[in-house]
């Protein structure tokens, strides 16, 4: 059965999932720098549990393109409107000083969607890639969390003639769910199709892709959603626990225990051939996504 919004008492969190609040100097420095530059940060709008050790790690994930979705995804805790604010030039800018300022060393760099613009938004995600990769030359890479772009395969070729060396998309959550965890503009279909034309317009890109656990999915759907991104071309995944926002949002069906997380790990890397997998209960798309460096070591930035 898909997931529900029924009144129904919520399931006792575990205690692997009991985390502190990100606290600290560095913490506290960093917030400041973001809210001085007018920026967001997707590891403060979806209230990231890994926040602290990640800015520890010089990895942070900024949102483009203002703090509010044109979509109303029933598991996302990013703020939605049907008119968003216009998009700000300089907003190229202000990303390139504040990673500078910062010292970031890996960039990922996510957007909300904008179904309002025509590109919806990949000239502008492409203008933040090439300031960042001018202005901040201890980027060792930048990776772009992408929108799905309604499709439109002209937007991902703008966005990927940027120097950006990894491109990530998450598909979420398995098949039957997706009509009820996604809106309805994000289909499964579409989004297998934008990783499978990155690798055709950029055949040594890292493509990625990011599944939620705990919604209902059983194990063999998840198995068909490995299946479905590896022949998409997909090269790095991540897998975590589904966190429930507030109660206006989707409940939590399952805890899946770290164990499982590890198994699944086993199972993406040595029977479907992912080159990396992370995976486990605190896990996010971008968790310790300088791991990836190693995979780009070698590649050439461009074909």
């Amino acid at each position: 059965m898909p997931p529900t919004q029924q009144a129904t008492a919520p399931l006792p969190k575990p205690s692997w999932l009991k985390v502190r609040p990100a606290q600290g100097p560095l913490v506290q420095r960093i917030r400041d720098q973001v809210a001085h530059q007018g920026l967001a940060t997707v590891c403060q709008e979806a209230n990231c549990p890994n926040l602290a050790e990640c800015w520890g790690q010089g990895v942070a994930t900024f949102m483009a393109m203002g703090a509010h979705c044109t979509r109303a995804c029933r598991f996302c805790h990013v703020g939605t409107t049907k008119t968003p604010a216009p998009l700000d030039p300089q907003e190229p800018n202000k990303l390139a000083a504040s990673i500078a300022e910062a010292g970031w060393r890996y960039v990922v760099l996510t957007s909300v969607d904008r179904d309002d613009l025509p590109d919806g938004g990949a000239r502008h995600l492409a203008a933040c890639v090439q300031r960042i990769s001018e202005a901040c030359p201890q980027v060792q890479a930048i990776e772009v969390l992408s929108p799905d772009f309604a499709g439109d395969t002209q937007a991902l070729a703008t966005l990927l003639a940027s120097p950006l060396r990894v491109l990530a998309h998450n598909l979420e959550t398995v098949e039957r769910l997706t009509p009820s965890v996604r809106d309805r503009r994000a289909t499964y279909a579409q989004s297998l199709a934008l990783l499978q034309q990155a690798k055709v317009l950029r055949p040594t890109l890292i493509t990625k892709s990011s599944l939620m656990l705990g919604l209902g999915e059983t194990p063999d759907e998840l198995r068909q959603a490995f299946r479905d991104l590896r022949a998409a071309g997909v090269d790095v995944l991540t897998l975590g626990q589904y966190l429930q926002p507030t109660p206006k949002h989707l409940p939590v069906q399952a805890y899946v225990e770290p164990a499982t997380f590890a198994q699944y790990k086993h199972i993406a890397e040595a029977e479907f051939g992912f080159m990396l997998c992370a995976s486990g209960p605190l896990v996010r798309s971008s968790f310790k996504a300088a791991d990836i460096l190693p995979l780009i070591e070698g590649l050439p930035e461009r074909t």
